[in-house]
């Protein structure tokens, strides 16, 4: 069977300030299990630098380093962490207990690196074993020194270990409470756990079987201890377990506890910290809430167009005329006179021109004066046809809509828009009554469906007349204004507005080098156009949000570092105990990701509520989607998980003994 420790030709070197510091000279070493070594030496003399090599918390610079018989020089910082966690448990002078964490959950910590099962209760029984069973769920700041130590002890043998190193572990204690540290430690070896302890004190060492006493870097003597004052078990009483040779375990996937232990961990180092994380957290709010009102105010701005659109009528190409240009110097355009015309009779010949045209209807506008009793608005007249209402989506609120027979009697009937009814008649029912536009007395006959705004022109701030009444009897007018062309299917739009532009060139008998003196306008292109605006819109909301974000990001990287810079010692006990590098990463990309997801979710619930404000008291269109919802709250999750990884890795890459060191 080999030793349970073998070093030959050991050395390690520093290289500080461009010199060179020879720690450890030489050092060869044998170590039995079940033995209890004493190492002993002045300050300098290399004694704490030859245990943090035996504990794997060091690299040597030369020599060899074999644990049970396996080779650990060459181990790797994770296959050292793995080794430890399973094989060395460590007692530090200053205890090294975790701030705001119950003597439980720090007993159980080096379990959560192993994955073994049980930990509660593990750490519960040897908690009991040595006399804390009343102090479960006490912080380190509610126990006395000795209490602590305890439980560092606790601590080092939660996961039953082979080897237990102590380092000056009764060095902040006082002498009665020295006492019954020293008794624990005797207690474990005579148990059979091997147990290396470092001090510099001759009467703490004569507890100790064997004493190595080291110089300069050098062992100087290694004698049996005649006086050993422990009190030893008989041999045969006295349980050495049987050491086989050791290995490396393999490589652990993350586990749910481990996971649930560094959210746990993040949370209460957020609410340790509350006015710092606030304010770290603040740049990820503000973004998240750009992200939440922006997507809104968009979706609104979108809905709002579609809705204005579908107002207007679906499927739908307009015709205007327009003055041509002329084939001369510049392409002007014509002069006085040379203005198109459009009249019923070019909308009986588009009816005829395509089988995807569904419909057809000419359409005269004007600005005119409306008088009710006392009251008069100035508003705008609309003379259609019938089909005006299934083309535009204008099926009278109430009321109903005027027929074919009473636009070829020219009758004096008309529908009001919701803006005028109100000016008019305020909350009275207009239908029925009789209004004078242009004064001419129009009997009302319905009221129109609201539609709001479109731009600066509100579309309910209209009257609709029959096409003939008001082309003969209020207009004046001998042609049309507009011609409304419905086509079967979207599909259909191209080759109808193709073939409305041939037919009107040979109505209106243009030659090939004139330009069309008429305008064919699409719904859909118009849709498009206002649709990219809102897109346009939305990016630059979008742009203002990404920086917010940003820039949270960056307060939470420097937070995060300063975590870090006050958390060395933790981190240097997490390696100490079994913590992976990986480990590591991922307990403080948590803690980086939860902090930003926590300004992530204020800042959505702040975002809805700006949406739902601005909604209901500044009357926009605002629409919180869970879609935004979704996207706001993986930005900020990946906010965390960007800006967090530089400190995340900067904290995996501590070496445990210079992280341990850390002042």
């Amino acid at each position: 069977m080999p030793p349970l420790i073998e070093l030959r030709g050991v050395t390690k070197t520093y290289f500080v300030g461009g010199g060179r510091l020879d720690v450890l000279k030489g050092i060869d070493l044998t170590i039995e299990a079940g033995e209890f070594v004493a190492i002993m030496g002045p300050s300098g003399s290399g004694k704490s630098t030859l245990t943090q090599i035996l504990g794997l918390l060091d690299r040597p610079t030369s020599g060899a380093y074999k644990l049970l018989g396996l080779d650990v020089s060459a181990l790797t910082d994770d296959e050292g962490a793995a080794l430890r966690s399973r094989t060395i448990g460590f007692v530090f002078q200053m205890f090294n207990l975790l701030a705001r964490t119950s003597a439980l959950d720090n007993v159980g910590l080096p379990m959560l690196y192993t994955g073994e099962p049980g930990r509660a209760e593990r750490a519960a029984e040897v908690l009991r074993e040595i006399g804390l069973g009343d102090r479960l769920d006490h912080a380190p700041n509610q126990l006395s020194g000795g209490q602590q130590q305890r439980v560092a002890i606790a601590r080092a043998l939660v996961n039953k270990p082979r080897l237990i190193f102590a380092d000056e572990p009764t060095g902040n204690l006082a002498s009665d409470q020295a006492e019954e540290i020293l008794g624990r430690l005797v207690a474990m070896n005579d148990a059979g756990i091997t147990l290396v302890m470092v001090t510099h004190e001759a009467d703490i060492a004569a507890h100790a079987k064997r004493i190595i006493k080291i110089k300069d870097g050098v062992i100087v003597s290694d004698v049996k201890n005649q006086q050993h004052r422990g009190a030893r078990a008989p041999a045969e009483a006295r349980a050495v377990r049987p050491e086989g040779l050791v290995s490396v375990p393999p490589p652990r996937q993350l586990s749910w506890e481990e996971f649930t232990e560094h959210v746990r961990s993040a949370l209460g180092a957020i609410r340790s910290n509350k006015l710092r994380s606030a304010l770290s957290m603040l740049g990820i709010l503000i973004g998240v809430t750009a992200v939440i009102a922006m997507l809104a105010i968009g979706k609104g701005a979108q809905k709002s167009v579609e809705t204005q659109l579908s107002s207007l009528g679906s499927n739908l190409v307009m015709l205007f005329p327009q003055a041509p240009r002329g084939g001369g110097m510049g392409g002007a355009r014509g002069g006085m006179g040379s203005f198109s015309r459009l009249s019923m009779d070019d909308v009986v010949a588009i009816r005829r021109s395509h089988p995807g045209i569904a419909r057809a209807a000419g359409e005269v506008q004007g600005s005119v004066q409306a008088v009710y009793g006392d009251k008069n608005t100035n508003t705008s007249v609309t003379g259609a046809e019938p089909d005006y209402a299934e083309m535009r989506n204008a099926r009278a609120y109430y009321g109903r809509f005027f027929t074919a027979a009473e636009n070829d009697q020219m009758a004096r009937v008309a529908l009001l828009g919701p803006t005028v009814a109100t000016a008019l008649f305020g909350d009275s029912d207009p239908v029925g009554r009789s209004v004078n536009v242009e004064h001419i007395k129009f009997k009302v006959i319905g009221v129109l469906p609201r539609k709001g705004s479109a731009g600066f022109q509100d579309q309910d701030d209209k009257i609709l007349i029959p096409l003939k009444t008001a082309m003969k009897k209020v207009l004046g007018r001998q042609f049309l204004g507009t011609i409304s062309i419905e086509t079967t299917g979207p599909e259909q739009t191209d080759s109808v507005i193709e073939a409305v532009r041939v037919l009107m060139r040979k109505r209106h008998r243009l030659p090939d080098y004139k330009e069309d003196d008429f305008t064919l306008r699409n719904m859909a292109e118009i849709q498009a156009a206002l649709t990219g605006t809102s897109k346009i819109f939305s990016l630059l909301l979008g742009i203002v949000a990404a920086i917010s974000l940003i820039v949270g990001g960056i307060g939470i990287m420097n937070i995060m570092l300063v975590s870090v810079s006050e958390r060395t010692r933790e981190i240097g006990l997490r390696k100490a105990i079994g913590a992976t590098r990986r480990a590591v990463l991922i307990q403080f990309l948590i803690e980086a990701v939860a902090m930003s997801t926590c300004g992530g979710l204020l800042g959505i619930a702040l975002g809805m509520a700006i949406a739902f404000g601005m909604s209901y008291f500044a009357g926009w269109a605002a629409i919180v989607t869970p879609q935004s919802v979704a996207l706001a709250f993986v930005f900020s999750a990946g906010t965390g998980i960007v800006f967090g990884f530089w400190p995340a890795r900067k904290a995996s890459l501590l070496s445990p003994i210079e992280a341990l060191r850390y002042e």
